[in-house]
């Protein structure tokens, strides 16, 4: 969700990657259906595992938002300088059980707290200030 939306927010200014540790073989349904809900189509994404990128790829920016795996997630891009490098915890709206409703609205929540984090980091970077 949160590279859709980055890629919808920052617009030609950003190239958005996305990498997981452990990716799922396919976009979590609900995460498709939530951000389809604001208009942003995440449905030909592909999960992809951070060694796809790690030391292969220039990276100007790293946001890590992964909560679960708080001390495994790499906070650390070769190269990259620490005031570059933004942590923004969120649950993890698969792991979470219940019904269908239920599930939909934790990945609302954080579709919209990932959107409220984009959005002000966006702002707080064109104003040559950070944002954590």
């Amino acid at each position: 969700m949160a590279e859709g939306l980055l890629r919808h927010l920052g617009g030609e200014r950003f190239e958005a990657l996305s990498a997981g540790l452990e990716p799922n073989h396919e976009v979590h349904p609900l995460a498709i259906q939530v951000m389809k809900e604001i208009g942003i189509d995440i449905s030909s994404q592909q999960p992809k595992a951070v060694d796809v990128y790690l030391g292969k790829t220039m990276i100007h920016y790293l946001i890590v938002v992964c909560n679960k795996a708080q001390s495994t997630c790499p906070r650390i891009w070769p190269g990259l300088p620490n005031e570059k490098r933004y942590y923004w915890p969120v649950n993890d709206p698969a792991e979470i059980s219940g019904t269908t409703e239920e599930r939909l609205a934790v990945f609302c929540e954080v579709r919209d707290e990932l959107k409220e984090k984009i959005t002000s980091w966006l702002y707080d970077i064109s104003m040559g200030t950070s944002f954590e």
